[in-house]
């Protein structure tokens, strides 16, 4: 299947309609939420999630988000404490995955979980994805939909750079407006930082009054995007750059001189929503030696800093 024959599906109701139908068949469908594209499968249906798997490249052992309409689906699928009730109540639909307790009868196939007794799941703030959850009328497992470890696509055009042959379809709902993946916090006991992301931590902790443990051990992932190496460009990546040394291509942030810049004005919002495509400009400007500029460490900063630490990472 070449680019051109990867089926681009058009956000209109024909188009929800086709992608749930295929989906309800145990294809995989990609939609844009407004982190990133997500890969969607059934998540009730291990051959459909297996096919997530096969087609990312993905190690079995690192879960997946699971994509609800409403906190009363999730209701139908985990145990929600106080503590969830608040953050969702608050940040839902959005940016924010909770890890929950897994209901014993739920149905999730074990590939979703990785075997474990727990549910990361989300509830998207974007039209599309609220679309074709509405069509399918049921949870869809959708981790990014890029190869394992590669950078995240926040365009349609991205998705069949990376996919085409390995998927069935696009909804092309255009750019993702946040462009770094969702915050995962652990409802399970006291709540956990297990990824920074879209939404800031600093919010989440003025929310429940308390900090958030920060918890992460790379070698047993207990939520998505916990590797060490992820999100990587193809070029060796060097973070806190002031300038770049001969043969690297400098990714700026702020008002530097660079080859290509997150955001001019140092606004961290923008930042987040430019990463990943300027992680992909730079794949096709061909760079093998890439040097980032500085950025500050707090609000959407530590999502930013993450994604470019793993970026950075041995592998």
């Amino acid at each position: 299947m070449t680019h051109e024959q990867l089926l681009m599906l058009p956000p209109d109701t024909a188009g929800l309609e086709k992608a749930a139908a295929i989906l309800s068949v145990g294809g995989l469908v990609s939609f844009p939420t407004e982190t990133v594209y997500g890969l969607g499968a059934d998540a009730r249906n291990d051959v459909a999630v297996a096919k997530i798997y096969a087609a990312k490249g993905r190690p079995s052992f690192n879960p997946l988000i699971v994509h609800l309409a409403d906190m009363a689906s999730v209701a139908n699928y985990c145990e929600i404490n106080d503590t969830a009730r608040q953050l969702a109540a608050a940040f839902w639909p959005g940016a924010l995955t909770l890890v929950l307790p897994l209901k014993a009868d739920a149905g999730v196939s074990k590939l979703v979980t990785a075997g474990l007794d727990t549910l990361a799941v989300r509830v998207p703030d974007h039209s599309v994805a609220h679309g074709v959850l509405s069509a399918f009328g049921g949870p869809i497992a959708a981790p990014s939909a890029n190869p394992s470890g590669r950078i995240s696509p926040t365009t349609a055009a991205h998705v069949a750079a990376g996919l085409a042959g390995r998927i069935d379809a696009v909804v092309d709902g255009g750019e993702c407006h946040v462009g770094v993946e969702s915050t995962i916090v652990s409802c399970v006991g006291a709540p956990v930082l297990l990824r920074a992301g879209g939404i800031p931590v600093e919010a989440l902790e003025a929310c429940l009054g308390q900090a958030l443990v920060v918890g992460r051990d790379p070698d047993l992932p207990t939520a998505p995007g916990q590797l060490a190496s992820h999100y990587a460009p193809r070029g060796k990546v060097r973070l806190n750059a002031p300038y770049a040394q001969e043969g690297e291509v400098l990714l700026g942030f702020g008002p530097v001189e660079a080859d290509l810049n997150l955001s001019v004005a140092g606004d961290l919002a923008e930042a987040a929503a430019r990463l990943f495509a300027c992680l992909h400009e730079l794949d096709a400007m061909g760079a093998e030696r890439i040097a980032v500029s500085p950025i500050p460490n707090h609000g959407l900063g530590r999502a930013i800093n993450d994604r470019l630490q793993r970026a950075a990472a041995p592998r």
